[in-house]
């Protein structure tokens, strides 16, 4: 029997939308672990107790093929460690019976607990570990367990330790007999009024083997964490890794709230992102990220290569693309026409990234819309830079009003005059890696169909790099030449669809300057904002004087004003 009607209390937010049963550790639920754990243990048949999203494991479980009949017991009312064992006393025969708690990973033999259980003659064993952090049984020299946590008749005894129960037990029938009939009641309990009565409850010690409690966030994160890591390093190696010869460094980001880290073993090094573990249904960031960068290596886009995920766990490893940028890059480079010659292979890669990986593309991957559209040019670029920018960190409230119609225009101008592939969304110098002498595009979860000029004006007028204007429109024309290469496209509309995608981008990238320097408190992101702005200037002078007046004047003040800063 497996307990999993718990609420999964401990592991809220997580278990609002995800029975804990369903977790997963290395991309397998904890549930189907238990269950093939079971089975090779020899057991003939499975009846797991459920209530909290019982609808969920009761589908998980249907929908798979086991090599022994398992089956499912919904609890309306839980019924505790003690009823739940007492409901299922139709399912047990005359022979001792395994009960293994759901939110445990281990490799305890349990064929060989269940041969010592049948040596001895006591109804109960338990199976205990020595986990200094949290041990509380109390056991004695000749394995009988006198007492559960402060049992105060059992504290004296000179000859006895402390152990943790690892919620593994074999029970002979007759214990049933000793759990109330109906209601909630302990196991525990049960075990503590055996005892009482001077019958034993026998302990079966496992030495050198492993056992991990997962029913707290932290607990789970360790062990999915520890798991995917040799899956990882099994996959890119092909071989198995000792766990204690496994190194991690966590790395600083940039602007996401992700983890970061370099992963090292065996002389391989592998990046892991952990984007937290799920909350919600989804698709959200991990799967966006799992899907989109895997369509994008297949299509032999310059992207890093996934070698393990787990959705639900949030973490996905990657080859490791060591640690320059396209930023670093340029800045350690004093000619321009070498710059030039950089950009040119960087603007071969996106051409490929938003053609080739417009192939195939499934919208359904992406995490937040479908498409760059009308509404999120409103939404995520011009409200960002009026709420996150003007307001929130120049506090020039009511500056925008007379921008508004201004913003609608410009919406419809990119969607008129765009040019449709797939677009990365964030394509600056610091999402693209230098490995190698190749250049590499990173962070591509929030790709999506829009129009693709707006990654070569990301590219372009990135404020990281700031590239002078002349470079600008000589790689402005070489993007233009290229593509027309591969795709056909009308370069006068292709050039006026950039000009309106640079201002949208301009817009979002001083939103996010702002809302990263005040609410995130990443103050380094600061730096770039005078040159966001000289760049928000120049693009608005390439209008005629009738198109935006008054972010025009917006755009002076705030050039004024962050020049001051």
């Amino acid at each position: 029997m497996i307990l999993a009607a718990g609420f999964g209390t401990r592991l809220r937010p997580y278990t609002r939308h995800t029975p804990k049963p369903l977790f997963t550790i290395a991309g397998r639920p904890v549930i189907d672990r238990t269950i093939r754990y079971l089975v090779a243990a020899g057991c003939g048949e499975i009846l797991i107790n459920t209530h909290h999203l019982h609808h969920r494991i009761d589908a998980y479980i249907a929908a798979r093929k086991f090599p022994i009949p398992v089956q499912t017991r919904y609890e309306p009312e839980i019924l505790g460690t003690g009823g739940g064992i007492k409901n299922a006393a139709d399912f047990f025969d005359d022979r001792p019976f395994v009960v293994v708690n759901s939110d445990i990973v281990t490799d305890i033999p349990l064929e060989k607990v269940y041969e010592f259980h049948c040596a001895h003659s006591d109804a109960v064993t338990l199976v205990l570990v020595d986990d200094p952090g949290i041990n509380s049984v109390q056991v004695n020299s000749s394995s009988r367990v006198l007492g559960f946590g402060k049992d105060p008749d059992r504290t004296q005894q000179a000859t006895c330790r402390y152990l943790t129960f690892t919620g593994i037990q074999v029970l002979n029938p007759t214990v049933l007999a000793h759990i109330p009939d109906r209601g909630f009641s302990s196991s525990i309990d049960t075990y503590r009024q055996i005892i009482r009565n001077d019958n034993a409850v026998r302990a079966y010690v496992a030495e050198h083997c492993k056992w991990r409690d997962i029913g707290t966030p932290e607990t789970y994160h360790k062990e999915a964490m520890e798991a995917l890591t040799l899956q990882a390093f099994h996959t890119a190696c092909n071989k198995r890794i000792p766990v204690d010869s496994i190194h991690r460094i966590r790395l600083e980001g940039d602007g996401s709230d992700r983890s970061w880290y370099r992963t090292t073993a065996d002389k391989q090094t592998l990046i892991m992102v952990d984007h937290g573990i799920r909350q919600g249904r989804g698709p959200l960031e991990v799967d966006a990220f799992i899907d989109i960068g895997r369509h994008l290596y297949r299509q032999q886009v310059a992207v890093p290569e996934i070698v393990a995920w787990d959705r639900f766990a949030g973490m996905v490893f990657i080859k490791d693309l060591c640690d320059k940028h396209l930023q670093a890059e340029v800045r350690d480079t004093t000619d321009p026409d070498q710059i030039i010659e950089i950009y040119h292979r960087v603007i071969d890669g996106w051409i490929r990234l938003a053609i080739d990986g417009n192939i195939g593309f499934d919208r359904n991957w992406t995490f937040q819309t479908r498409r760059y559209n009308r509404r999120l040019i409103l939404e995520k670029e011009c409200r960002y830079f009026v709420d996150a920018f003007l307001n929130g960190y120049l506090g020039m409230a009511g500056a925008d009003t007379a921008c508004e119609p201004e913003f609608v225009y410009l919406a419809d101008q990119v969607t008129t005059h765009a040019v449709d592939g797939l677009i990365h969304r964030d394509c600056q110098s610091r999402n693209i890696m230098v490995k190698a002498g190749r250049f590499y595009f990173i962070d591509f979860q929030g790709a999506r169909s829009g129009p693709v000029q707006y990654d070569l004006a990301s590219l372009l007028i990135d404020p990281y790099v700031e590239l002078p204007p002349e470079i600008q429109a000589h790689l402005l024309r070489y993007a233009v030449e290229r593509l027309s290469q591969k795709i056909s496209i009308d370069p006068g509309q292709f050039i006026t669809g950039y000009r309106y995608c640079a201002l949208s981008r301009n817009l979002q990238m001083l939103g996010a300057f702002g809302y990263l320097t005040r609410v995130k408190k990443k103050i380094r992101f600061e730096a770039y904002i005078p040159a966001a702005a000289r760049t928000l200037c120049r693009i608005l002078n390439t209008f005629r004087p009738d198109e935006f007046p008054a972010l025009k004047f917006v755009a002076d003040c705030i050039k004024k004003e962050t020049m001051t800063t």
